[in-house]
């Protein structure tokens, strides 16, 4: 089961996920990401699909065109955890745009 993160942990964010940041009045982190057009949108989104069901780790996102906004939190320790951070970096591995 994950656990929500430390303080320290938490202020080691930016450094570790500078592209990431706090959402305002929740525990989770989000992060934009803008592509050339749709197609490579949403080759992004399936690519991260497939790793959130290896990891069994969902995101909260959203598409627009060329832009995949996309949240995580741990819903099951209502807040930031460990996972959410590795899955962060899995996902930044894997934009291309």
């Amino acid at each position: 089961m994950a656990t929500k993160l430390t303080d320290e942990q938490r202020a080691a964010l930016p450094e570790s996920l500078p592209d990431w940041s706090m959402v305002p009045q929740r525990d989770a982190i989000r992060r934009t990401f803008r592509f050339r057009d749709f197609n490579q949108a949403w080759g992004f989104m399936t690519r991260v699909a497939l790793l959130a069901e290896r990891h069994d780790h969902h995101p909260e996102w959203s598409n627009v065109w060329a832009t995949v906004e996309i949240t995580l939190t741990s819903h099951d320790v209502d807040g930031l955890s460990k996972r959410d951070l590795a899955m962060a970096k899995a996902i930044d591995a894997r934009a291309i745009g």
